[in-house]
């Protein structure tokens, strides 16, 4: 009964859809359905996001207040921190952060908060999905024995799925309507009605048989990334020692049409997936004597990586008869990836503590980051960009390569550069130029 109810709702666009937190993930969640045709509920502690979602406007590159503004003006999309507005809501689902404590072990607080205040106000026909990435079987574990403490039958009253985030910030080609969506129910009826749903929104849904393998696929996915970039990482170590161009050997493996995919070294892993997903699994697998060595062995890879390039500089400015100690270093980008404003687990910070750690004067400019914290909440905002900048640096390290820069005119401002995404090409009278 309450499992064709919801479909039809959801085929009317008559289902009230609500999202818990709307940061990266849940603000492009609340546009695509707002766009589907469905009345959407943003729903999150921050009293900002709240205040800038209700006055239509978007605190995230990707989602333009251009296109926020109007759902909101059409009624479409409103925003509040008051839990108890899902006593009328059809759909929850939620997507807040899901972050590693400092021995890297899985933090579930916020979804553990968000799934206890949700089943204060749960009720029958609802349907809950969780997307936050999280260890495989939190959705049986976690979110199921919380929604049915109070007598809802998964299922039958109350309905319940995983469908894992693939948001890649500052993606041109792939944002979530065209990015197949993985979903998997506790029940084939919680399967159908998310499928259903998902389906209005994205252009393809693939079902898998249980939450806990969608869960898994979300895992395999950043594993695999995280495995490949520091293996590719390693040999760019090996390839220093070596006096190869680790970047000339990429390029000419990558030739081959079968059985190669090129990834690329670089100053270490950033964001909220590929530095921290792993780790979930790895300490679920401890929890059943099993050791992941290829997720410890790539952690300890990339997260050297920051130190990898303090060297190369310390190196460079030796070779220029300068000391770290006292040096003038810009550094350039300290988003974790190019043309987004996301500085999430950037290894751009790190290599900003360990500069200043050395005495270096550091200042870093970044188009797109007015401001990041530091070690011991230091804040440091970005500087102002001039040629002058550059000339006045005795080094500049390229971490994040944003098309804002016009690396021309950077090689030809400095007088080194440690460029750590080979974004530069060396030109008369231009800079010494070391890469990784």
């Amino acid at each position: 009964m309450h499992h064709h109810a919801l479909l039809d709702k959801i085929n009317r666009r008559a289902a009230q859809i609500c999202v818990v937190g709307v940061g990266y993930v849940g603000l492009p969640l609340v546009v695509e359905f707002a766009k589907a045709g469905f009345p959407v509920l943003a729903l999150d502690v921050s009293e900002d996001k709240v205040a800038a979602i209700n006055s239509g406007q978007s605190y995230i590159e990707d989602i333009p207040t251009s296109t926020l503004a109007p759902l909101v003006e059409a009624g479409r999309v409103r925003a509040s921190s008051d839990y108890a507005e899902l006593r009328h809501v059809d759909v929850v689902i939620i997507c807040v952060q899901t972050p590693l404590n400092k021995t890297k072990d899985p933090d579930l607080t916020f979804i553990i908060q968000a799934t206890e205040r949700i089943a204060d106000y749960s009720h029958e026909g609802m349907l809950v999905i969780l997307e936050s990435t999280t260890y495989p079987g939190t959705t049986e574990e976690i979110i199921v024995p919380r929604l049915t403490q109070k007598g809802l039958k998964v299922g039958e009253s109350v309905f319940v799925a995983f469908s894992p985030e693939r948001i890649d910030p500052g993606n041109k080609h792939y944002g979530l309507r065209n990015t197949p969506k993985i979903v998997g129910g506790i029940t084939p009826a919680c399967l159908e009605v998310t499928s259903t749903l998902y389906a209005t929104a994205v252009e393809q849904v693939v079902p898998v048989s249980s939450t806990t393998t969608a869960e898994m696929v979300k895992l395999l996915e950043n594993t695999f990334r995280s495995v490949n970039i520091a293996m590719v990482n390693e040999m760019a170590l090996m390839c220093d020692k070596l006096g190869v161009d680790v970047w000339e050997v990429i390029n000419a493996a990558a030739t081959k049409p079968f059985g190669f995919m090129a990834h690329y070294p670089g100053p270490g892993l950033g964001g909220h997936c590929i530095p921290v997903d792993p780790h979930y699994l790895s300490w679920k697998l401890k929890t059943l004597n099993y050791n992941a060595r290829f997720i410890a062995l790539a952690s300890e890879i990339n997260t050297s990586m920051p130190l990898y390039v303090i060297d190369k500089v310390v190196d460079a400015l030796n070779d220029d008869s300068k000391s770290v100690k006292g040096a003038r270093v810009v550094v350039l980008g300290v988003a974790y990836k190019p043309n987004i404003d996301d500085v999430r687990e950037s290894p751009a910070l790190d290599i900003i503590d360990l500069l200043r750690h050395k005495g270096a004067h550091v200042v870093y400019h970044d188009p797109h980051v007015p401001s990041v914290r530091l070690e011991g909440d230091t804040i440091m905002h970005s500087t102002e960009y001039s040629d002058a900048l550059l000339q006045q640096a005795d080094c500049v390290v390229i971490v994040t390569h944003h098309a804002w820069y016009d690396w021309e005119r950077v090689v030809k401002h400095s007088r080194l550069i440690v460029d750590t995404r080979h974004i530069t090409r060396p030109q008369n009278g231009g800079a010494r130029i070391v890469t990784l």
